[in-house]
């Protein structure tokens, strides 16, 4: 079982990571799944101070996933088909990698861009709406990201440290 519970916890530390990423998945929170599922096995000793300090981290970058590209657009003065755009804008850099590795940063701006274009006729505050917006996003990102391979981190070093009890046949 701990075997299983360990691979499970792995699964969801990838998809945590990814989560960073896409929209769609809650990243760190995900992770965190995967981190609680390691605890869970009868070979690693349970830290409860330990997980609730992780759940709470990754509920607060959770939350502020929503806040910071919010806040970037306000400051820009974007609007929410800005946000929207943004979005629309990275789903189409995964789904559809026209611009390779440099699609994930563009795309997401033309988003950005172009709703702003749909909701404001000046396109110079578009532009800089669209900049604050996507400023917001990539903040959002890498505060997902880094949370998410930290945790990936610990993951690894909790598996190493206790491989023989874990993997013991």
């Amino acid at each position: 079982m701990d075997i299983f519970l360990t691979i499970l916890g792995f699964l969801f530390m990838i998809f945590g990571v990814l989560g960073s990423f896409l929209p769609i998945l809650p990243g760190p929170p995900l992770s965190w799944i995967g981190l609680l599922l390691l605890y869970l096995t009868e070979a690693v000793p349970n830290n409860n101070s330990f997980l609730i300090i992780t759940l709470v981290i990754a509920l607060i970058v959770f939350a502020l996933d929503y806040i910071i590209p919010a806040l970037g657009t306000k400051k820009f003065g974007g609007s929410k088909l800005g946000m929207i755009g943004t979005t629309v804008g990275l789903l189409v850099a995964i789904f559809f990698p026209i611009l390779g590795a440099f699609g994930i940063v563009i795309w997401p701006f033309v988003g950005a861009l172009v709703g702003e274009l749909l909701n404001k006729a000046d396109s110079k505050t578009a532009i800089r709406a669209a900049f604050g917006s996507f400023l917001g996003f990539l903040t959002g990102t890498f505060l997902k990201f880094a949370v998410a391979v930290v945790y990936f981190g610990f993951f690894m070093m909790t598996v190493w440290e206790f491989r023989t009890a874990i993997f013991a046949f």
